[in-house]
């Protein structure tokens, strides 16, 4: 059993659920309050209150919080962004944040799971200057260090590693003029053949192979960590502070040697 959410808790989870702009309109609250065979009392009333009544209600019935956790896992479900893979990352973010006072945290498959209790509103600020010192140790190009902010790391680091790599890919395109991403934009900027942007003069093997390296190096990145499509996480398993660390020393790294990158003259196919 799953100890039932204070009313305080319950009414900010059906705050971010039944969001007048981006929340379950009121004909998707009533199908899933529905199928899950919750009571539906008030259903005239705002989504937000008409939402807290009905699972309020369920809940004092069931002594427990189950079918709330119930509720929010059908309307986290991937599948119903399946259209918009960039809401269901939105609405993931803010409801992860009223969660993490519940202990509780939805992955990236819609299932909730326990996660340590945020207490106050200043954990996160403290998370995130933390990280900042450690990469400061590093040196961590300047361009990192604005991703590390308590708004990415209230839930965990992914998504400030995440965001890092964005900026990685962007800062290319800043340099090439070139309008994709992922492997279709390290192809494009980095051919050894018709390279747009060079590392260096190109004119020895082991020049070339360096530009190569590097081009894979950006690929391991975004392959990883970017779904080029949906500009959505692609990946489900937690990131900790040291992986975080990691990451984003990597991402320096590829930020320093993008600053020394050199375009060659060649122009874009188009």
């Amino acid at each position: 059993m799953i100890q039932s959410f204070s009313e305080n808790q319950l009414a900010a989870i059906c705050e971010v659920l039944g969001d007048t702009q981006t929340g379950l309109t009121g004909s998707e609250i009533g199908e899933l309050l529905g199928r899950l065979g919750i009571e539906d009392p008030y259903p005239n009333i705002t989504k937000r209150k008409r939402l807290f009544e009905a699972l309020i209600t369920r809940q004092s019935k069931d002594s427990c919080g189950n079918n709330v956790v119930n509720f929010i896992q059908e309307a986290m479900s991937p599948i119903r962004f399946i259209s918009n893979p960039v809401l269901f990352s939105e609405k993931q973010d803010e409801i992860n944040a009223v969660l993490s006072f519940c202990g509780y945290q939805v992955k990236e498959n819609g299932l909730l799971k326990p996660v340590r209790k945020v207490v106050t509103l200043t954990e996160a600020e403290k998370r995130a200057i933390n990280l900042r010192e450690k990469l400061l140790l590093r040196n961590v190009h300047s361009d990192v260090l604005k991703f590390c902010k308590a708004e990415l790391l209230q839930n965990n680091h992914f998504h400030a590693v995440f965001e890092a790599t964005k900026s990685v890919a962007e800062k290319i395109r800043m340099k090439s003029g070139s309008i994709k991403d992922g492997s279709s934009l390290v192809d494009e900027v980095f051919n050894i053949n018709k390279p747009i942007l060079a590392m260096n003069t190109l004119r020895t093997s082991t020049e070339q192979s360096e530009q190569k390296g590097f081009a894979n190096l950006l690929k391991g990145l975004f392959g990883t960590f970017r779904n080029t499509t949906a500009h959505a996480p692609k990946i489900t398993w937690d990131i900790n502070e040291q992986d975080a660390l990691d990451i984003l020393t990597l991402a320096s790294l590829l930020h320093r040697r993008l600053d020394s990158a050199v375009p060659t003259g060649i122009s874009l196919s188009r």
